[in-house]
């Protein structure tokens, strides 16, 4: 007598593709939108304890430097142990971390949970994790539009929730408010679960990926140029954009541009960056990833020049933010595209991670010189124009970038 194969038993329903990658929306949209709603509470939080400004700004600095920081780390243990439960863990570091930005009573205590507490939980549930795992789930000639549709999704995060942090500023409180963030932020935990799929932590390789190690992966990528200029300009996204995120509200502000509409020009940043990084998932997947990615950094500076050269009202900060939204993270795309490019997916979260470590430094500085060049000063100019000379060195960086794959990734 022979015993019948044993029928394998069906995957579950959210381990379907297209619940996979609507999750990953989702679990992007929270994430970005729970952090861009920080710059808000600049003036608030710095009111309500009597802290200079470069207190709340350092805080957001070392939580750019540690998502930076941490995101290697994350991205090591995606490849390795699957992302759904490295997006778990840092949905809760998340929350932990807003919730104690509203309790702490001292800077130490608020750079603990804003700064350290904080950033690891972004690094830990961030798109960059999301992407990897979509660019194994989803074929090379989807790749792009994959990464451009979750970048887009993270900006309608942005759109949606720096208005209702400002509305609940405005009602009940900045504390108020940055508990409900945290509470939002849990809404990561069952948006995980899909990640599970064993397509999205181990997709289909080539030979030579399959065949090299993580240690010989990462030499090969240190070694090549066009990985090392990616990571340079990637630095300077992350100024400009920190930049922007924390202090843009209070140099409005100070421009007499009200908190509430402070939060609805933060809002359009969101709502046309959902246009551009869709439009530049489809760009990138249909031929040239550098040449429009060099042009975006070159046509920020433009912007920002025309911007601060002009009177601060409500229309000309709702151009300039529409704009700079269509330019926001369309970035992202194409850096992360050129990344799969020259070496594959199987440690696409680590190297990525990488590249955006360069990007959180920037952050860093974007964010901490904001806030200590204006209580040198009184003034935000000099950054804002630091972030102009660093968007034309950008544009330069990536022109000789080679979109092909590395040596030792080429298909032989």
């Amino acid at each position: 007598m022979t015993t019948a194969a044993a029928t394998p038993s069906p995957a579950p329903w959210y381990y379907a593709p297209a619940i996979v990658i609507v999750s990953g929306c989702l679990l992007a949209m929270v994430n970005f939108g729970v952090r861009s709603t920080f710059g808000l509470f600049t003036a608030p939080i710095s009111t309500a304890h009597d802290w200079p400004r470069e207190i709340f700004s350092l805080g957001m600095a070392l939580q750019n430097l540690l998502w930076g920081l941490a995101t290697p780390v994350a991205g090591a243990l995606a490849d390795r142990f699957g992302a759904a439960r490295v997006l778990i863990a840092g949905a809760f570091f998340y929350a932990l971390g807003v919730f104690v930005m509203a309790v702490a009573p001292t800077p130490l205590m608020f750079h603990l949970g804003g700064g350290l507490l904080t950033g690891i939980g972004i690094a830990m549930s961030s798109f960059g994790i999301v992407m990897a795992a979509l660019g194994r789930l989803v074929g090379p000639e989807r790749r792009s539009w994959a990464f451009g549709i979750a970048t887009a999704a993270s900006s309608m995060g942005q759109f949606i929730f720096a208005p209702v942090a400002g509305a609940l500023i405005a009602a009940y409180g900045w504390q108020v408010a940055l508990k409900v963030m945290a509470a939002l932020s849990l809404l990561m935990l069952p948006l995980a679960l899909p990640f599970l799929n064993p397509r999205a932590n181990a997709g289909p390789t080539t030979a030579n990926e399959a065949a090299m190690t993580l240690r010989q992966t990462l030499a090969s990528a240190f070694s090549h140029g066009s990985y090392i200029l990616l990571v340079f300009g990637f630095f300077v996204c992350g100024f400009q954009i920190a930049f922007v995120t924390v202090h843009l509200p209070p140099y409005l502000a100070g421009h007499g541009i009200t908190p509430e509409f402070a939060g609805f020009a933060i809002a359009f940043i969101g709502l046309f960056n959902i246009i551009g990084s869709y439009a530049a998932g489809i760009i990138g997947g249909r031929g040239n990833k550098r040449i429009p990615l060099s042009l975006i950094y070159l046509i920020r500076s433009v912007v920002v020049t025309l911007f601060i050269l002009t009177p601060i009202t409500n229309t000309t900060t709702l151009l300039f933010t529409s704009t700079l939204g269509l330019l926001w993270l369309s970035t992202v795309p194409f850096t992360i595209g050129l990344v799969a490019v020259m070496f594959g997916t199987r440690y696409l979260a680590t190297l990525y991670g990488f590249v955006f470590l360069s990007h959180q430094i920037g952050s860093f500085l974007g964010v901490w010189l904001g806030g200590r060049i204006y209580d040198a000063t009184g003034s935000y100019d000099p950054v804002w124009w630091m972030g102009v000379a660093l968007g034309i060195f950008a544009f330069f960086v990536h022109l000789p970038i080679r979109e092909r794959a590395a040596p030792a990734f080429a298909h032989g």
